[in-house]
């Protein structure tokens, strides 16, 4: 039986951090469709395990893996940006953050220092801002 299993999976994808995603909202929907008695949720629910489960049987590695990847670049984003975000939080108590009026670039300025000129570090562009 375990052969048969083996031979059948052969050149299948299989599970991937995509899938986990989807089967994690699925399971979500059908938790939400137990207490609200929504039929939406419930037919979400079947419809994301169904495209899991035929992203998961699928021959078509190359594509499966693409759209993992884009799945992890897009998370990587995401955390990416969260950790900036914390950083920002942590330091706001002691340190400024402006934006270059003609490049947009983020500059960080120490708080406390009075009415100071800020050179961009991206564009040279000069301006004046309170500390």
């Amino acid at each position: 039986m375990k052969q048969k299993i083996q031979h059948f999976m052969m050149g299948r994808y299989g599970a991937d951090q995509y899938g986990q995603l989807l089967m994690g909202i699925s399971v979500v929907f059908l938790v939400i469709s137990l207490f609200t008695r929504l039929d939406i949720f419930y037919i979400l629910a079947l419809g994301l395990m169904g495209y899991e489960y035929y992203r998961m049987m699928s021959r078509k590695v190359e594509r499966r893996y693409a759209e993992n990847q884009k799945f992890l670049n897009w998370r990587y984003q995401l955390v990416v940006k969260w950790n900036r975000k914390k950083e920002h939080l942590r330091q706001r108590k002691t340190h400024h953050f402006y934006k270059c009026p003609s490049c947009k670039q983020k500059v960080r300025v120490p708080k406390g220092k009075g009415r100071i000129c800020i050179t961009c570090p991206k564009c040279k562009e000069e301006f004046i801002k309170n500390s």
